[in-house]
């Protein structure tokens, strides 16, 4: 085992890992300073564009994606497709009721706000693809169960994500009398933004996994080279985010409310997937690791997909964007404060065995970020 389950979560993570809320404050704080400092910053970052995207957020978005998409053991998909058990309730949960728990919470906290709604309609479409590793691995979760489902959502995302797109921004709201959202791009365009901002780092981290095992094996590939490139989806987060806010820095300061009201319902959020996703884990038979990899991999969600389909779609300062942004702001505190949940829920689920229960080493560097 790499850790007692007792020892304090903070004591299992990084010393970067560890003051990640605090890393991106500063880092929002120091886009903020630039956005007043610097005149022209936006007309600056929007000269070169990617599908929409500023040149320096669009790498941005990339670098801090690989990382995490090469830790996925991509040779391990049967190990979970076989188990109709946890692949049935995760895609349900991911493909079904994510989406439309979070376009009812959108609409409920947010109606008279539609950027913001807009934009939280789509982190929601926006299911998980990395992060979620390193919570499911502090909770004791099933790490082969988890990079599995990351993997099937990444691929899945890739195909499904612009027709839900089309669904819950367009259709749903006509059916049921709400306020459509035009969009400027057609459904191809949103595919082809999520096929170069998902499509691309997944290529990328499949060769370099395919590649680096092939050459010097997997123990040399988790355990020496993991670790070199994982540090970088820290960077391109932060980086992102400093960029970002530098653009967004007028609508944060002139509408902090605004900023609470998008935070209330991804906290809903976050709370009714998660826990609704666990107690369905048990009533389905799964053992603690695989429920709480069920509840993790549910409850996340890909913010940098999201904000880049948003800033592809709306623009950079927009409101969708925005709603983007403070995602993982919420996210990380939320989950960290669950892993202690999941571990102290542990005592109502069946003792697995000893080699069932051990959890798997905490991998360096950001899962997901």
């Amino acid at each position: 085992m790499s850790a007692p389950v007792t020892a304090p979560v903070a004591a299992r993570l990084s010393f970067v890992d560890r003051y990640l809320a605090v890393w991106i404050l500063v880092a929002m704080a120091v886009g903020l300073g630039l956005g007043r400092l610097v005149p022209g910053l936006g007309d600056m970052l929007a000269k070169v564009t990617v599908t929409g995207v500023s040149l320096p957020i669009a790498l941005g978005l990339l670098v801090m994606m690989y990382p995490v998409l090469a830790k996925v053991r991509y040779d391990r998909l049967g190990t979970v497709t076989g188990d109709r058990r946890l692949l049935v309730p995760s895609l349900v949960l991911n493909w079904v009721l994510g989406p439309a728990l979070m376009f009812a919470l959108a609409w409920m906290f947010l109606p008279d706000l539609p950027e913001f709604r807009t934009g939280l309609i789509i982190v929601g479409l926006a299911r998980c693809i990395a992060m979620v590793v390193i919570w499911n691995d502090l909770a004791c979760g099933d790490r082969e169960a988890a990079a599995v489902l990351v993997a099937l959502n990444s691929v899945f995302q890739v195909f499904a994500f612009s027709l839900l797109g089309w669904f819950y921004l367009s259709v749903l709201p006509g059916w049921l009398g709400l306020e459509q959202t035009v969009l400027d791009v057609s459904v191809g365009e949103i595919a082809r933004s999520v096929l170069i901002f998902l499509g691309i780092p997944l290529a990328a981290g499949y060769l370099t996994r395919r590649l680096g095992e092939r050459a010097n094996g997997r123990t040399w590939y988790e355990t020496q080279l993991l670790p070199r490139i994982g540090p970088f989806a820290l960077y391109g987060l932060l980086f992102t985010i400093v960029v970002l806010f530098a653009l967004q820095g007028d609508a944060i300061t002139s509408r902090p409310f605004d900023v609470v009201r998008i935070a209330l319902p991804l906290l809903v959020y976050f709370a009714l997937m998660w826990a609704g996703s666990l107690a369905l884990g048990k009533a389905v038979g799964l053992d603690y690791p695989k429920a709480a990899t069920l509840a993790f991999t549910a409850a996340g969600n890909n913010f940098e997909l999201a904000i880049a389909v948003s800033i592809a779609t709306f623009g950079a300062t927009s409101g969708q964007a925005l709603a983007g942004v403070v995602g993982p702001l919420i996210e990380v505190p939320v989950l960290i404060g669950l892993v202690y949940v999941a571990l102290a829920a542990r005592r109502f689920f069946p003792d697995p065995g000893p080699s069932a229960a051990s959890p798997s080493v905490v991998p360096e560097g950001p899962a997901r970020v």
